[in-house]
């Protein structure tokens, strides 16, 4: 990734703010997202040290860890950030898309920074206030700021879902962070559902479903 992006879409870097996400998918655990600027000259440093910056997906723990160490040695004036979250609670009553558009205005709000241009990744986005928001598909893959704000939010919900797992090691958060594998979903199924699970969605949901349903059975036996 390189800058060039910026300047094929006519646009300073010192001017944009990126978003992104990362959670929207598990079955348990919060919705995390992180703004983020970054300067020109931020983004020199990040070429001249040849600092592999992309889609935090396709990227190892060790390689965003070592991203993240060259962040936070950064000064404000060359890079800012800010990390927020919607909760499990939050997910379940606004549904997911809302929930995910309330964290990116939080973390917009709490980076306590203004620019003409906010982008966000995906086609879809909140409301911000005295900035133009602007929707890039893939754009963790090809904007600077995006893949910074998709790499801090994936280290930060990894770290929050692992230290979960310590309370709940029969889930495997430590390694699924919340998503559906097999031993997260048998472990839902057997052991049934924590405060941190999302009761709206399947299986979480369809198993709630069938306890009641059971509970109803029972019940109706006793008379």
């Amino acid at each position: 990734m390189d800058s060039l992006w910026y300047l094929e879409n006519d646009l300073n870097p010192n001017d944009c703010i990126g978003i992104d996400e990362v959670g929207r998918g598990p079955l348990a655990g919060p919705v995390v997202t992180a703004a983020v600027w970054i300067s020109e000259e931020g983004i020199a440093l990040i070429e001249k040290n040849k600092i592999d910056v992309r889609d935090s997906k396709k990227l190892s723990h060790k390689q965003r860890k070592k991203i993240l160490n060259w962040i936070d040695k950064q000064p404000d004036e060359i890079l800012k950030y800010s990390i927020a979250s919607a909760s499990v609670e939050e997910i379940d009553s606004l549904n997911i898309l809302q929930a995910t558009f309330l964290a990116m205005q939080r973390a917009y709000a709490s980076l306590e920074l203004t620019k003409p241009v906010t982008l966000i990744d995906g086609n879809k986005a909140p409301e911000l206030k005295n900035t133009e928001v602007r929707t890039i598909v893939k754009g963790d893959n090809t904007v600077i700021s995006i893949a910074l704000a998709s790499i801090i939010a994936k280290e930060y919900r990894d770290n929050l879902m692992k230290e979960l797992s310590k309370k709940y090691p029969q889930y495997g958060w430590n390694t699924n962070v919340g998503y559906g594998s097999r031993q997260h979903i048998y472990a839902i199924i057997q052991y049934g559902a924590t405060p941190h699970h999302r009761k709206t969605f399947a299986p979480v949901k369809d198993l709630d479903t069938a306890n009641k349903e059971l509970c109803k059975r029972l019940k109706n036996f006793m008379k």
